[in-house]
């Protein structure tokens, strides 16, 4: 995106887990890449984005993303492509914040932020993210009791450092999954919640009160027919037997956030977590309401879920994103601002997340440079603004130590 003497780049991320009205990725498909080439998404902004979107004003984003709405109105931009249409919307906000001369973040308009969102970082990678090896696809961490960005990241390195130690001390060392977090070689889900526990625990801190554990379960990968198939563990369970697995799971071990514990298209069960998890933790919808302001409001309205994870290619623009933090924010939810597993060394999470005032930032691990780059982004911010990070919401509140040894 060029504008007089201002150029900006952005790069759209790609999920392997996805909702199944999301925007898609335009892909060349045959042979070349395994199908994965880009080089019609590449013509496509050349060609049919820059003859709409040559001459528009770039501090009018909204105007701009409703081009890209008009050149493609399909709700999932089947024909476009929501990794053109996303590329090109965040080129927009950079170009924009270039042109006056301040940070992405303050271009989104929210003004000085008070406080920083908090970092929910990846140690155990499972699902689509690993090979299932386990079913589970992230095991997080939250730290709960760090008072900056800073002291949250060296928490969340210390536990990293922590859970590779268990892993070699028992000889399962296996390298890393999509997302940077450890590749998960244990025998059981009960196993990696429990290691990383003992990742907290080797790193000085206190489960539940110092740094807390977050699932994204991404159970739409899991469902078949009125149930869920642990692969894994070569079981199936049945709504009620899975809710009743997760209360385990919440029970024994020190859990503040449960992404997409239900199916997308299974609104009972989501119904049923909500109402169980939801006083005490968040629970978070991502494949049900991806990213779509009327998704979120009709999930609040229904009492399924009170979290949204936002990812911007998953709208596929900004200003469609930022209706939806707004519909979470109107619904009284708290908001994540999301990276994917497919991701680039393109920082714009860190300023949407920063800008949009987000609850909390989830990237991946503490490692790999796509991962990093985002991170240390957020360091950065945090050194001009000099604030703290924002307390746990409400809903994802604990101090509960472990109930297990």
């Amino acid at each position: 995106m060029h504008c007089g003497d201002v150029s900006a780049r952005a790069i759209a991320p790609a999920g392997a887990s996805r909702g199944s009205a999301e925007a898609v990725d335009r892909r060349d498909g045959g042979t070349r890449l395994g199908g994965m080439d880009v080089t019609e998404a590449v013509a496509a902004v050349n060609e049919e984005v820059r003859a709409v979107l040559l001459g528009v004003d770039v501090m009018d984003q909204g105007r701009a993303d409703q081009l890209l709405d008009e050149l493609d109105p399909s709700p999932t931009r089947e024909r476009l492509g929501g990794n053109v249409t996303t590329a090109a919307s965040l080129a927009v906000l950079h170009a924009a914040a270039a042109l006056r001369g301040v940070p992405v973040w303050m271009q989104l308009g929210g003004g000085a932020p008070t406080a920083l969102p908090r970092p929910e970082v990846q140690i155990i990678g499972g699902g689509a993210h690993a090979a299932r090896t386990v079913d589970v696809q992230d095991f997080m961490i939250v730290p709960m009791s760090a008072r900056n960005v800073d002291e949250a990241l060296v928490q969340a390195a210390e536990v990293y450092l922590g859970v590779g130690t268990a892993l070699k001390s028992r000889g399962r060392v296996n390298g890393v999954a999509d997302e940077g977090g450890h590749w998960p070689e244990v025998d059981s889900h009960e196993e990696a919640l429990a290691l990383l526990v003992e990742g907290i625990e080797r790193a000085g801190l206190i489960p539940g009160a110092d740094v807390a554990i977050s699932l994204d379960l991404a159970a739409s990968e899991l469902a078949e027919g009125e149930g869920y198939r642990l692969a894994s563990e070569g079981l199936w369970l049945s709504r009620a037997e899975w809710l009743s697995r997760l209360e385990q799971w919440c029970t024994e071990f020190p859990i503040v956030a449960l992404e997409d514990p239900f199916g997308e298209f299974d609104l009972e069960g989501l119904r049923a977590a909500t109402e169980l998890f939801g006083d005490s933790r968040l629970v978070i919808g991502d494949d049900a309401v991806v990213s779509s302001a009327e998704r979120i409001s009709e999930a609040a309205a229904a009492g399924r879920c009170n979290a949204a994870l936002i990812k911007v290619n998953q709208a596929g623009t900004v200003t469609a994103a930022a209706e939806a933090v707004r519909a979470a924010r109107d619904a009284g939810w708290s908001v994540i601002v999301s990276a994917r597993s497919g991701e680039t060394e393109d920082v714009s999470v860190a300023h949407l997340a920063v800008g949009w005032g987000a609850d909390l930032i989830k990237v991946g691990s503490i490692t790999r440079g796509e991962r990093t780059a985002k991170w240390n982004e957020l360091l950065r911010i945090a050194e001009t603004l000099d604030v703290p990070l924002r307390p746990m919401p409400a809903g994802g509140q604990t101090s509960t130590r472990t109930n297990r040894g």
